[in-house]
């Protein structure tokens, strides 16, 4: 991902965030604040026909050294792209990446209405390992989500 594909992944991300099953957030941030949250490595998107039609990035699950392999994710497809395998390519090179790069731990966390993200991560390797219960509200009620995570097979 290039700064200059930011204005295709905030449309991407727009799109997700109208469908009230991606996020908590309300709006997509800007290309600094995305730039400064999301670490530089790793961020990927996938391109069809020379158009942006889904990405992939991680965030730092914590700043506490014993947790340097430990990362969060986010992906997202454009809605006319849905459904044709990009989410799982981009989580696929996702994995090898961050297997290559020493993370042992890619976590997320999922909207249970979400099932076929919750699906494409159970059949990427992630499994759910609990579920939080009103963890915040989004548009003015309570919502849970799933944490789901995938340890690296180098893990003992």
């Amino acid at each position: 991902m290039a700064p200059t594909d930011w204005p295709s992944v905030e449309r991407i991300y727009a799109e997700g965030i109208a469908t009230a099953l991606a996020t908590f957030e309300t709006e997509p941030p800007t290309w600094p604040e995305f730039d400064r949250e999301k670490r530089a490595e790793l961020r990927l998107v996938a391109v069809e026909n020379g158009a942006v039609v889904g990405w992939v990035a991680l965030s730092t699950a914590s700043a506490r050294d014993c947790y340097s392999g430990v990362v969060e994710h986010s992906v997202y497809v454009s809605a006319d792209a849905r459904g044709r395998g990009i989410g799982r390519a981009l989580l696929d090179a996702l994995v090898v990446g961050a297997d290559a790069a020493g993370i042992w731990t890619i976590q997320t966390s999922i909207f249970p209405e979400n099932e076929a993200s919750v699906a494409l991560h159970e059949r990427m390797g992630f499994r759910v390992v609990g579920r939080r219960e009103r963890i915040a509200r989004l548009d003015g009620r309570w919502r849970d989500t799933l944490l789901l995570e995938r340890r690296s097979p180098s893990v003992d």
